[in-house]
Parts: C-alpha cells; structure tokens; sequence
C-alpha cells in the first residue's frame, strides 16, 4: 500500500531534500509540501495525506498547534513530528497535541520512512525517554485534573487541563507554554472553561477546582 505523505518545514532546503529522498522510495508518494502551521492544516484538510511529517519551529504557528488543529480534522491523518531533539518539552507536547511519534531530523530517509509506514499503520513512534515523560506528565494532569463525574464533566480533554492548570494559579503565557499552545488559543479556552462553568473570572474558576478537590 502507498502512503501519502506532506512534508512540513519552514526551511526549503531540508523541505524539499527530504520530500525528494522519501519520494524516490517505494510506497511513498508525497503529495504536498508545507511551509508553515496554517498552510500545513489547510492541505492536511484536503484528505490527501495520509501522514504528516510535522516541524515543530514553523512561523505564524507553532508546530504543536498546528499538530492539534490537524489531529482535529475529521478523518485526520497521522501526524509524525519532524525535530532535532529527542527529549524535549516541545515534543511532549506535540504528543499530547495527537502526534503520534517523531522522527530526528538526522535520520535517514529509510528510517523515517518505516516511521511513517509504523503510524500510517496506527502504531507509534517514539523512544523511552519521551514515553517515560508522556506517561509521568499523563499521570499528573489526572491526579490534578476534576473529576470527570463531577460539574466539570462537560469540559473536553483540553479545557480540563486549562483549567487544571487555572487552579494551579498559571498565567496564560505560562498555561500555553506547559500545552505547547499560543496565548490566543489559550485566551479561547479560558473563555469556554469559565463559560461552562458559569463564573466570573478565573479567580473563581480557580476556586471552584479548589473547592471539588476537597470533595474528593
């Protein structure tokens, strides 16, 4: 089976080096290159990829939010991050954002191409040292996070976590850079969390989680 790949980075040379190795492999076919966040989702939209080799420093937005806007298309495809570092909190949070797994940039276009064929295939990839972060980081959002049984049950996955974060006493800035988000985005999630919650302010946001973890 051929796997269809876009290939996201701000930087042409290695953009396109890499497109152009992958594509002289059999079962790879790129079908698209990307240079930036926004562009990258709108040609992940189109269906036409079925793995996205993701750069994590791209301009106009980050590599992790265009990571999550992606993993939120309908019928997304796979998204594999394309970085130079293998234990990093950028990282982290591209796999919390839905990435599958990443690939070093130094690695060869054979070994980046059985990582594309691993999550095309619905596996992941990723060494332990980012999977024992994953799973520790994992742990404690839940043991931070309101009960899901409790009047926090309408929040989706993400606004707990902002909202986790809101009861910590995070600042906005300091909430987008634990999620790997912008500001913006977060200031949108701020926004729906107190919402849904029927507050004011994120002062009462913060006590209202105060308030259930006594409960619990």
């Amino acid at each position: 089976m051929t796997v269809r790949v876009l290939v996201v980075d701000d930087h042409p040379v290695f953009r396109e080096g890499l497109a152009a190795s992958l594509a002289a492999l059999p079962d790879i076919e790129v079908t698209g290159r990307a240079a930036d966040g926004p562009e990258a989702v709108e040609m992940a939209a189109t269906g036409r990829a079925d793995v996205v080799l993701m750069d994590l420093n791209l301009p106009s937005m980050s590599g992790v939010e265009a990571t999550a806007l992606t993993c939120a298309l309908p019928d997304p495809p796979a998204v594999l991050v394309v970085t130079m570092v293998d234990d990093d909190d950028t990282v982290l949070a591209a796999m919390r954002a839905g990435a599958r797994g990443y690939v070093l940039k130094g690695s060869s276009s054979e070994e980046i191409a059985a990582a594309v064929t691993t999550v095309a295939s619905g596996g992941a990839v990723f060494g332990p040292g980012v999977a024992s972060r994953l799973l520790a980081a994992a742990t404690a959002v839940d043991r931070s996070r309101p009960a899901t049984s409790s009047a926090f049950s309408g929040l989706t996955d993400r606004e707990a976590d902002v909202l986790a974060l809101i009861g910590q006493g995070r600042s906005n800035q300091q909430i987008a850079r634990a999620l790997g988000l912008s500001v913006k985005t977060v200031q949108n999630y701020v926004s729906r969390v107190l919402d849904k919650l029927q507050v004011r302010d994120r002062t009462q946001a913060a006590l209202r989680v105060r308030d259930e973890r006594g409960t619990r």
